[in-house]
């Protein structure tokens, strides 16, 4: 039942990563787990080495709820309260929603692979060796909150706001990412060389900290000239 965050294999060497730090990659290894009961989210509830497949949790209320050791297979989330909520070593799978508020929650050792969520409130969270793998999500609110060794990969990510948040050890692998917002921002080793496309809103100026590659700065030139106030003519 051990887990360790490992190193995602970048950071000195040889390959071109030397001057970022790569994220370190949450391991997480469930316990045998118990099928969770349908009976609803209680708020504060506690949830310890449950498994919930295909649960119907719209519009239930989980806040300040602790899950250790779960897995969520196939979930629906509309709407679902799950405000200050705090997920540890778990895996959530193939879930989906719309407005599911995890505000001010913090997820830590999470795997969270193929979902598809529009609207999602994470401002305030803090996420720390979270990996994001495959599937779509829609409006992601980070405003303000606090990423520390954090993977997206493979996922497509429309209008991610990281309004005012911290992101240290942020990576983005073969992920897309439109009109992301990173006004007021803080980024320390964040590698975007993998993102494609990548398209910034707001906040281009906030770059520094951040690693691109060289057609990412050709293709981000004319939002880099807009924001430091040149004129380009031919």
């Amino acid at each position: 039942m051990a887990r360790r965050a490992t190193n995602g294999g970048g950071g000195a060497g040889g390959d071109g990563r030397a001057r970022v730090k790569a994220a370190r990659r949450p391991e997480v290894r469930l316990p045998a787990l118990e099928a969770y009961d349908g009976a609803g989210l209680a708020p504060d509830g506690d949830y310890d080495g449950l498994e919930f497949g295909q649960a119907d949790l719209t519009g239930q209320d989980g806040a300040g709820a602790r899950f250790m050791d779960c897995a969520l297979t196939g979930c629906v989330l509309d709407g679902t309260s799950l405000h200050h909520a705090r997920l540890f070593d778990s895996v959530l799978t193939g879930i989906r929603g719309v407005g599911t508020d995890l505000a001010e929650s913090t997820l830590r050792d999470v795997e969270l692979a193929d979902a598809r969520l529009g609207g999602v409130q994470l401002h305030g969270s803090v996420l720390e060796r979270v990996r994001v793998r495959g599937g779509k999500i829609d409006y992601l609110n980070l405003r303000k909150a606090r990423l520390r060794d954090v993977v997206f990969e493979g996922c497509v990510l429309v209008e991610p706001d990281f309004g005012g948040a911290s992101l240290e050890r942020v990576e983005f692998v073969d992920c897309v990412l439109k009109g992301a917002d990173l006004t007021a921002a803080t980024l320390v080793d964040v590698d975007l060389r993998a993102a494609a496309p990548l398209e910034i809103a707001r906040g281009v100026d906030r770059l520094a900290g951040a690693v691109i590659s060289t057609g990412q700065l050709l293709d981000l030139a004319p939002v880099l000239a807009a924001a430091l106030g040149v004129r380009v003519e031919d």
